[in-house]
């Protein structure tokens, strides 16, 4: 494969500066750059890495690093804000998270340990303006840290804070940048920055320093950040067994095939993110056993070459490998790229998550310009996501009929990958085909699960790319990966969707327009998993000026509890008009009858417009809110009444309460107030304060979309919430 990742094509730009970028961007850039630089100085890290958010703040893209060989950054280039990754938690729950050491990696981020298994500390944290404006407005961006796997376990107090410093620093920059119309944007690929270089001898020193190398015994070589033999002496070349030609500005691995082994590549990645010294020993195909002692900084990695004692068993020497006619991925490259595949994988819910895992990871490793993912539903290959193409071009080949003998539908009826290394070829062995994409080498690979063909994978190449047999075997490896994947993940999505229409098929389509009453209700799923809940809200006209309203929470979030709400719904309205005391009473024997096994908490209030009064009861409920027109929002602490389903001769009592125009009742399941960590009278107290921060007049609905929105803004959830807010009006009404 050309263009290797591990292989850094053209000159990185100085520290803190941005090639081809001109204007207010290239200067935004240049500081950031500059910025970056300093934190890394200050903190005394080894590695440095920005993340800038999308538009729509769902994605952290990798904008710029320091010190990280680019193999290693372009996997973690895209970060969706809920991956359970350091970077993402420290946005988006606007805290710091510090990892001491290897084994607190892996404890708390499987994923980033099984990847990376290698002694470093990482810090993450978040930016924010120093000082943080009132109130603070995240920028949405973070900033992440290494350092060598020799520092202890805990950062110190000069480290901290030169952390909150540079976090402050680039926050401002970013702000300053928005304020005056040009805020800055992730560029495309990932900026790499060069550490500051060290002092440059004079000719004297230069001419001293290789007579010192000379002198040594054994060979020496260097390497940068990416593994690039940047020098080496004409005795390590003897004793690697090629010449300083074919070696200098080669990956060794690349230039020696017997090299080219996961472990002495892993050797390097050790060496390369721990900043740490390591040594291991390796067979060419004829000659004695070497010693590699590699000796990392944050320039790149020293090597002395040293054979192994004459006395020392020594294996029987490999057979002799000839060189690929074409460059193609190290095994070692391939085994990083499939753990990393795989460990991304493991944590897909939807075939959204799939594809884009899928194109994140495929696209930059392994040079492709544009991937899309079909599946055959209905005799029809249909289009479930892509990168690199238009959605135009997309829509043209959406459906294609799997009878038709296409490039995309033959690794469905055989099983077999295709592999097309130019226009020319594919024209050949489909002289129908018309190519729509610009693209110059295509693989067509199959999508197998459970030893059937699900759909298919198409990578797609720019310029002409021979697929050398082992790259066809990674290729074919990785398909696999995501087949299995994929089809997990539209078993979720169709149960997630079915359980979906289950649960909005239960809950009120539209409410009942009621004079001078104005209404919203909202509805908001957990943010994870697809197991429906229980949560519902629901709006009764009496007559014109009367209402019954109800909010409630069955216990779990099961279709049981699903079908238990519907079952509670019922009952309220078959009571509605009641007193709420007596509605509660009737549900709660009827549910206790039922013996369901799931208990509910529900508030039920009877709102009288004409008198002016409301009457609220509830059942183990979260206390509704009260705002009266001029005043500020307080807690209702109605009398306390057991969940309904528990004792079937409970009793509960009512409470009256003046609702004059301009009040405003807000009715809630628990998943708006409930934050983990705190405190759920101080989730009840923060809703009341943006209740009454509100100005009046703000529509209802407005309001309900705000605090939906706080709430799906702070910390992940994991309930439902229902939300129905009433506000008496004299004129008009707003829903």
């Amino acid at each position: 494969m050309r263009d290797l990742p591990g292989r850094d094509q053209g000159a990185e730009p100085p520290p803190g500066t941005a090639e081809g970028v001109d204007g207010a961007e290239g200067a935004d850039q240049r500081a950031l750059g500059e910025a970056l630089v300093r934190a890394c100085a200050a903190a005394g890290a080894s590695i440095g890495m920005l993340y800038l958010p999308d538009p729509a703040r769902r994605v952290l893209h990798l904008a710029m690093t320091l010190g990280l060989a680019r193999e290693f950054a372009l996997p973690w280039s895209r970060v969706v804000v809920d991956d359970s990754i350091p970077v993402a938690d420290a946005v988006r729950d606007g805290r710091f998270v510090w990892l001491g050491g290897q084994e607190e990696t892996a404890r708390r981020y499987p994923r980033l340990g099984l990847v990376l298994p290698y002694d470093f500390a990482l810090a993450a944290a978040p930016l924010v303006p120093d000082p943080a404006p009132e109130p603070a407005e995240p920028t949405g961006a973070g900033l992440v840290l290494l350092w060598p796997g020799s520092h202890a376990p805990h950062l110190t107090d000069r480290e901290r804070d030169a952390v909150d410093s540079a976090c402050g620093r680039l926050a401002n920059h970013l702000r300053r940048a928005a304020d005056a119309g040009h805020p800055v944007r992730p560029p495309a690929q990932p900026v790499m920055l060069r550490p500051l270089p060290p002092p440059t001898p004079g000719p004297v020193e230069a001419a001293a320093a290789m007579a010192f190398i000379r002198r040594l015994p054994g060979g020496n070589c260097a390497l940068d950040l990416n593994g690039t033999i940047t020098f080496i002496t004409a005795e390590a070349a003897e004793l690697l067994g090629a010449p300083v030609s074919r070696l200098r500005g080669a990956l060794p691995w690349e230039a020696l095939p017997w090299m080219d082994t996961p472990a002495i590549e892993d050797h390097y990645r050790a060496a390369a993110i721990s900043r740490l010294p390591r040594s291991f020993t390796a067979a060419p195909p004829v000659g004695r056993h070497l010693r590699f002692d590699l000796y990392p900084d944050d320039t790149g990695i020293s090597v002395r070459i040293t054979p192994v004692a004459a006395d020392e068993p020594v294996p029987p020497p490999a057979p002799p490998t000839a060189l690929p006619a074409e460059p193609s991925p190290s095994r070692a490259t391939a085994l990083y790229q499939l753990m990393h595949l795989a460990a991304a994988l493991t944590e897909a819910v939807h075939a959204r998550d799939v594809v884009d895992h899928a194109a994140d990871l495929l696209v930059p490793a392994l040079g492709a310009q544009a991937l899309a993912l079909l599946v055959a539903e209905e005799q029809r290959l249909r289009i479930v996501g892509f990168r690199g193409y238009t959605a135009e071009l997309m829509a043209r080949y959406d459906g294609i009929p799997l009878g038709v003998h296409t490039a995309s539908t033959h690794g469905l009826r055989t099983g077999e990958p295709l592999f097309f290394a130019s226009a020319g070829e594919l024209g050949a062995a489909f002289p129908a085909v018309v190519i729509g994409d610009d693209m110059a080498a295509w693989a067509f690979l199959p999508l197998i699960a459970s030893g059937r063909p699900i759909g298919t994978l198409i990578l797609a190449y720019a310029h002409p790319h021979p697929f050398v047999p082992g790259e066809r075997a990674i290729l074919t490896s990785l398909a696999g990966l995501i087949a299995q994947a994929l089809d997990r993940a539209r078993l979720y999505d169709a149960t997630h969707q079915l359980a979906h229409s289950l649960q909005t098929g239960l809950l009120p389509r539209a409410l009942p327009d009621v004079p001078h009453l104005e209404v919203a209700a909202r509805y908001l799923p957990a943010a994870h998993g697809f197991d429906i809940g229980g949560d519902f809200y629901d709006l009764i006209r009496i007559d014109d000026t009367t209402v019954a309203a109800a909010v409630g929470d069955v216990q779990g979030h099961n279709v049981n509890a699903a079908a238990l709400m519907g079952q509670v719904r019922t009952a309220v309205h078959a009571s509605a008009g009641e007193q709420p005391a007596e509605v509660l009473a009737r549900t709660n024997r009827l549910l206790t009858d039922l013996e369901p096994g799931l208990f509910t908490s529900c508030v039920y209030a009877h709102i009288d417009l004409s008198t002016r009064t409301a009457h609220l009861a509830t059942a183990g409920h979260p206390p509704p809110l009260l705002r009266h027109a001029g005043g500020p929002a307080r807690v209702l602490h109605l009398p306390p009444g057991l969940l309904l389903g528990i004792d079937p001769d409970a009793s509960y009592t009512a409470v009256g309460i003046p609702f004059e125009p301009g009040s405003l009742l807000a009715l809630y399941t628990d998943g708006l107030v409930e934050v983990p960590g705190e405190d759920l009278e101080d989730g009840i107290a923060a809703v009341a304060a943006r209740i009454a921060a509100t100005d009046e007049r703000h529509p209802v609905g407005a309001l309900a979309d705000d605090l939906i929105g706080q709430a799906r803004g702070g910390a992940p959830r994991t309930d439902d919430i229902a939300l129905l807010l009433l506000r008496f009006a004299q004129e008009g009404r707003h829903t």
